[in-house]
């Protein structure tokens, strides 16, 4: 794929127009307010999972609207200390997998939650298990454009509030210490990680790589790659529909979101990635609102960008902002059972 978007020098001050809704923040306030009071207790058990390093639990909080929402909590075996935390929401059509499968944040220390995405996970990997039982008007084939017409029916809210309670969920977890949350992501997970951490106090910081859904009035139709493709093809069908369907994306767009974000994060990006253009990135990382950030850039990669490489530059930058958790660890076991959202 040859060179298709901005420059390196125009991406550091790539800074486009927005079209912010006025009722932004009140429409998140209001959501979150709703799925809170609408939550249960979190329900915790342990996995079966042959690992003699960690202890594995299956976790099942309340999302939007209370829906039942799974995760992997992952933990270095034998904690004593509070540990710092990462949550990591995973990219498009995956779900959380199994226990096992990504285990080099509590290989480092740290204790991990693996958060399942609503509806998705019969793509590729090794499955999901929380239904979106929602509904939706007309829609591609894929996740972008359900519900498209109206935010308030918008599938990627109901995602991004699952995010939230994630958060909420994770912090009642003794072993967890609650000023030292970080969220990551990859793609799907990038973006949901920036919503994360615009929409949740306690987000100490953020690792979204290559994250779609930025910059959206831009990033669509610039490529003809999935998943953005699927609103160039409802727009094809549904003609006239355009003003209607970007009003409804705006309410979800990182360049957006980014700007109410304060923790200390740091980017990756890819600029020969077409599923997730480097404008895109930039827009939020341009935005964002915490004064520490940094961006990883890869000129000769796509959507892989740096993979294992950018994974040791993830660590070395958090580890310098919650400190070695490795030396936190001890050999007495970690509490278990259920736990109460705050």
């Amino acid at each position: 794929m040859p060179r298709f978007d901005l420059s390196p020098a125009q991406l550091r001050e790539y800074r486009p127009p927005v079209s912010e809704p006025a009722d932004l923040d009140a429409f998140w306030a209001r959501t979150i307010t709703e799925a809170r009071a609408a939550g249960r207790p979190v329900i915790r058990e342990r996995a079966d999972a042959p690992l003699a390093l960690f202890d594995t639990f299956d976790v099942v909080f309340s999302g939007f609207a209370g829906d039942p929402v799974r995760a992997w909590l992952v933990l270095p075996r034998g904690v004593r200390h509070p540990l710092p935390a990462v949550v990591e929401f995973v990219g498009y059509g995956r779900g959380r997998g199994l226990a096992h499968e990504r285990l080099h944040w509590p290989a480092a220390g740290y204790a991990q939650l693996i958060v399942d995405t609503r509806g998705q996970g019969s793509e590729w990997g090794t499955g999901g298990e929380t239904p979106d039982p929602h509904g939706s008007g007309p829609a591609v084939a894929g996740f972008l454009t359900r519900g498209i017409d109206d935010p308030g029916h918008y599938y990627y809210r109901r995602v991004f509030t699952d995010a939230v309670r994630a958060i909420d969920a994770v912090l009642c977890f003794d072993e967890v210490d609650p000023d030292r949350v970080a969220v990551t992501g990859n793609s799907q997970g990038g973006a949901i990680a920036i919503a994360a951490a615009a929409l949740h106090e306690q987000v100490a910081a953020a690792l979204p790589t290559a994250p779609i859904l930025c910059d959206l009035p831009r990033v669509v139709g610039l490529t003809g790659a999935e998943p953005h493709h699927e609103i160039v093809r409802y727009l094809a069908v549904h003609r006239g529909a355009e003003e209607r369907v970007f009003r409804t994306l705006s309410y979800f767009d990182g360049a957006h979101l980014a700007a109410r974000a304060n923790a200390a994060a740091l980017f990756g990006c890819g600029h020969m990635d077409t599923i997730a253009p480097p404008s895109g990135a930039y827009a939020a990382f341009n935005r964002w609102g915490g004064a520490d950030r940094e961006m990883a850039d890869y000129p000769w990669n796509h959507h892989e960008g740096g993979e294992g490489v950018h994974w040791l530059r993830q660590a070395a930058w958090l580890a310098a902002r919650f400190g070695a958790p490795e030396a936190e660890a001890s050999a007495l076991p970690p509490a278990a059972g259920a736990g109460t959202a705050r």
